[in-house]
């Protein structure tokens, strides 16, 4: 594993199936009850994010989080502050983020801190490393492995979340989306290492010698996103970027540069949803680049993350594309 990376219901019916079905927004509401929207754009711009957000009619109000990937120093795919700048302002939001689970340039809150200055994000909004000064945990209901979540200590001050992602692989989880960047990415160092050790965590030891088994990595995952989902309510979104389609994470610092092309940006209110759509896109697509991303997505059981975060209410796969080109 070059780098350090970071630890890492039914089938679709036949008119969902082929996720590149172009709908008029128009025709949302005819959706059933039990089947989510996914609005997206080809088109990636300052532009096109705000759209996709307009079109979510959920307004990011009162003190909203931004969570993002500051990306690891020596990494280049991390979304540009340049792109989310005005989306950013917009909402009024502060970037939020939590220190990895591993020794490097984003460890401690003054290391990471200067991370996101030298990416260039605080410059566009307020930072806020939000374990850098403790952790609190939050209950994850019913769970198997988890009995909480735990996250940054200034995490539950804000009143609304937007859990604005970088949709790419990703070393153990196969790929990175909304679900990654709302359980691993909200986490503190702590709650990482939690996540990591299937709920076993002995910090004695180290999370290197407790890591869990793939499946229930990718369970607990689910387990913390669905902790942030219900804190959250009605007072969360999502927005996922599907450019620069590296099969690393933002959290590698020499990550493989992308071998497939851009896709677009997706939203939905519904994480397992969103993260199905940019999956079926990638699968989907004409670009043979895109079978780097599929072995990485495959060879890691990713998609049982969605099966999971399905079977355990966290949201469903059969969703509606609604293109707003």
């Amino acid at each position: 594993m070059k780098g350090f990376i970071a630890f890492g219901a039914a089938a679709l019916t036949a008119f969902v199936s082929c996720a590149q079905t172009n709908v008029a927004s128009s025709n949302a509401a005819v959706a059933p009850v039990d089947t989510a929207i996914v609005y997206m754009t080809k088109e990636i711009s300052p532009e096109a994010l705000i759209k996709v957000y307009n079109a979510l009619g959920r307004e990011a109000k009162g003190k909203v989080a931004v969570k993002i990937s500051t990306g690891e120093p020596g990494g280049h795919n991390f979304l540009d502050p340049n792109l989310i700048k005005d989306f950013v302002k917009l909402t009024d939001g502060t970037i939020v983020e939590c220190n990895t689970a591993y020794t490097g340039k984003r460890f401690t809150k003054e290391d990471h801190y200067k991370a996101a200055e030298d990416h260039g994000f605080t410059a566009i909004a307020p930072v806020d490393i939000m374990d850098g000064d403790g952790e609190v945990k939050i209950p994850v209901k019913d769970g198997k492995h988890l009995e909480y979540d735990i996250v940054g200590a200034t995490y539950p001050n804000y009143d609304f979340t937007v859990i604005l992602s970088h949709f790419k692989g990703h070393a153990m989880g196969g790929f990175g989306g909304a679900v990654k960047n709302m359980s691993i990415g909200i986490a503190s160092s702590n709650g990482k290492s939690y996540i990591h050790t299937g709920g076993k965590l002995n910090t004695a030891d180290g999370i290197w010698k407790n890591i869990a088994d793939q499946d229930t990595f990718l369970e607990c995952m689910a387990e913390a996103a669905k902790a942030v989902a219900d804190h959250c309510g009605d007072n969360i979104l999502y927005i996922s970027v599907a450019n620069n389609l590296s099969v690393d994470c933002d959290c590698d610092s020499t990550p493989e540069d992308p071998a497939m092309g851009d896709i677009g940006i997706f939203a939905s209110l519904d994480p397992i949803a969103l993260d199905k759509a940019c999956t079926d896109y990638v699968r989907n697509s004409d670009d043979h680049g895109k079978v780097h991303l599929i072995e990485r997505i495959d060879s890691r059981h990713g998609m049982h993350t969605l099966d999971y975060g399905e079977q355990i209410g966290l949201g469903t796969q059969t969703y509606k594309i609604v293109n707003l080109d």
